[in-house]
């Protein structure tokens, strides 16, 4: 999941808007007599900044630092939040490549910079020294498509940044991919830079045809040399509040399937003992989860490589300046680098292919990897790789002449590093002290290949289990995007269809905790019968007067709603007063499938009074491909049929609810 950034300040410009054509806003440093001169002075030094959720922003961010390297240039690659970003005064050049995540958010990774350059107190003038250039990362599909693209750019505009390219906007729906929009960008981008910056006197670009050297140098340990133990290899034990740095193993305490068995989904309710950790948390908040490989698949890695197992080594950058990776001990032994830290069950990108060719002592598959690498070949890669969620370790299978020639320096660059996964924290320390719960979805499909693709945190944290002693997983906590209302008089309701009820659980357990009422919960699964998560704790809630639930089973027909007493009432609610409805549990008679969005256009009424007597505050979480744009139509539908807005206004006043803070979604993909 990703939680939204509502901590971000909108942007304040009187001239430009997100739907500005800025093609036209480029200024002319280039060609000025002023700033060639400054240019042909300074060092010729690029950052490369980026904000990725999922890992392609960061794999483009690191194609534009190879490439950079290759015209000579000291080029760093740094995730936006890991620049000190009050140093951008001081740097000459800066692209910057991110990925838009949920409904117009920024990445997990830039959201500490998202906040800081979005300060009204910043000067208008403050970057005029900087030469930038954007990408954005993002899907066509979402109604805010590269969002954050778009206002990073004019965010930079506004503070006197020189853009020396219009803005890009990679499209994951064009049929060759982002690179469509990446590959002609990057040629415009470099003769810029070398316009900028020319090469120095007799050197010259560095051909494709040779390869870089590695980020870093392994070298092996004597097997004779002291050992410090196994314990280093665990994270070490956090001196303050825990960190993807320092992250607290948490002991599994329970791990109980919470879905019928004959259902296809696998759904876990997990709970860890957080006791000593330090950690606190409210509703709303998220659990980062550093996930790890599963053994059978370690063992083949090494086997094809050829690689020792409990071989031990140490690094050292190639460079100066280069930072060893995070959470990797000196000295390391080969199986915890492929357990812990290489992600070799992600589907590779276009960069893993042009590494591998260098390595291949086969000329066919030398081939197939440089067509893979090449734009000419996005489509086949897409074949090959993406429509069957191909793995790094399926396809290294494939190539085995070439696999087994991999220089073990070269495992860092080639494999990126196991990305922590987010989760909503699904309970409330004031009900369950010290403990930490999480809705886990086991996420399992099938493609055309044979073997059935799985999600690798959560087909580890479904397989962890108790009974088999001390299990322990790394984990931090981050605040989330939601915040629920101090005032216990504001009523709140909630749209949580599937996984997306986990923060609900977690506020609904803090409000009850707390003796407020006013909770209003939307839910939807398939069956009543096989996915109602957390069925009986609603229904206790309901009965006792603390919570008011709608539900939708999209799979079942020919269902009631009943009152709080048991009894069926009919198809609507007899009354709208919020005081009665309160204590309502409801689900509706409906023949075709029924979604939240359904219910809220049902009970438009009681919804109408809540938020405009009762002032309520407005929920939604789970997926973002159409569930928010239905939710979102149906609330506008309830303000245009029980508000008697007209469609623009009823448009204006959701908008003018999310600004306020009474309408908040967090939905991932």
């Amino acid at each position: 999941m990703t939680s939204s950034d509502g901590g971000a300040v909108p942007v304040e410009s009187r001239s430009l808007s997100l739907d500005d054509d800025v093609s036209g806003s480029c200024r002319a440093v280039v060609t000025s007599a002023a700033g060639w001169g400054r240019c042909m002075m300074a060092e010729r030094r690029l950052l490369v900044l980026f904000g990725s959720q999922t890992g392609t922003a960061q794999d483009t961010a690191e194609r534009v630092g190879r490439e950079a390297k290759r015209r000579h240039l000291r080029c760093r690659v740094e995730a936006l939040d890991s620049c000190d970003v009050a140093n951008l005064i001081h740097e000459p050049l800066v692209v910057f490549v991110c990925a838009t995540t949920g409904q117009g958010d920024p990445p997990d990774n830039m959201k500490m910079f998202w906040r800081f350059l979005f300060r009204k107190s910043l000067p208008a003038g403050s970057l005029c020294q900087l030469d930038y250039a954007v990408l954005g990362l993002g899907d066509s599909s979402y109604p805010k498509f590269n969002f954050v693209a778009k206002k990073l750019h004019k965010r930079l505009l506004q503070l006197g940044g020189n853009p020396l390219l219009p803005v890009a906007l990679g499209d994951d729906q064009h049929d060759l991919g982002p690179d469509a929009v990446v590959d002609p960008w990057l040629v415009a981008l470099w003769d810029k830079v070398l316009a900028l910056y020319p090469l120095p006197p007799g050197l010259e670009i560095i051909s494709p045809d040779v390869r870089l050297p590695p980020r870093y140098t392994l070298h092996y340990v004597p097997e004779e040399s002291p050992w410090p133990g196994s314990e280093r290899l665990q994270p070490a034990a956090p001196r303050a509040a825990p960190c993807e740095l320092h992250p607290f193993a948490a002991r599994v305490l329970a791990n109980r399937r919470v879905t019928a068995q004959s259902h296809f989904q696998d759904v876990r309710l997990i709970e860890f003992d957080i006791a000593g950790s330090g950690i606190t948390f409210s509703a709303g908040d998220v659990v980062m989860i550093q996930p790890q490989n599963c053994p059978e698949d370690v063992q083949q890695f090494c086997q094809l490589l050829r690689l020792e197992p409990h071989r031990r080594f140490v690094l050292e950058p190639t460079e100066p300046g280069t930072s060893l990776p995070p959470l990797l001990p000196q000295p390391c032994t080969i199986q915890y680098l492929v357990t812990h830290y290489l992600d070799i069950s992600c589907v590779p990108r276009r960069s893993f292919f042009e590494l591998l060719a260098y390595f291949s002592p086969n000329e066919l598959e030398r081939e197939k990897l440089q067509e893979f690498s090449s734009a000419q070949g996005q489509e086949e890669l897409y074949s090959y790789c993406n429509r069957p969620r191909r793995t790094t370790l399926e396809a290294l299978w494939d190539f085995p002449h070439t696999t087994c020639a991999i220089p073990a320096d070269y495992l860092l660059d080639l494999i990126p590093r196991i990305r922590p996964r987010a989760f909503s924290i699904a309970s409330s320390l004031l009900a369950h002290p010290e403990r930490m719960q999480i809705l886990v979805a086991v996420v399992r499909y099938k493609t055309r290949l044979s073997k059935p693709r799985r999600g690798l945190c959560s087909t580890w944290l479904a397989s962890l289990s108790p009974d088999k002693g001390d299990v322990h997983v790394p984990l931090w906590v981050k605040k989330g995007g939601m915040k629920f209302p101090d005032d216990p008089a504001i009523p709140v309701i909630m749209i949580g269809p599937g996984t997306g009820v986990a923060p609900f659980r977690a506020a609904i357990q803090e409000r009850v905790a707390l003796g407020r009422t006013g909770n209003c919960l939307f839910f939807g699964c398939r069956h009543k019968s096989k996915d109602f998560y957390c069925q009986t704790e609603w229904e206790e809630l309901v009965t006792k007067g603390f919570l008011t639930l709608f539900t939708a089973f999209s799979r079942d027909q020919g269902s009631v709603w009943l009152s709080s007493a048991g009894k069926v009432a009919g198809t609507r609610l007899e009354s709208s007063r919020a005081d009665k409805a309160l204590t309502s549990f409801v689900w509706l008679d409906h023949e075709e499938k029924v979604y939240v969005q359904h219910r809220i256009r049902e009970n438009g009424r009681l919804l109408w009074e809540l938020l405009s007597s009762g002032n309520a505050h407005v929920y939604l979480a789970g997926n973002a491909k159409e569930m928010p744009a239905a939710v979102a139509e149906a609330l506008q539908s309830v303000l245009q049929l029980e508000g008697g807005l007209s469609p623009s206004e009823a448009q204006e006043h959701l908008t003018a609810l999310e600004r306020s803070q009474r309408f908040q979604s967090e939905t991932w993909s």
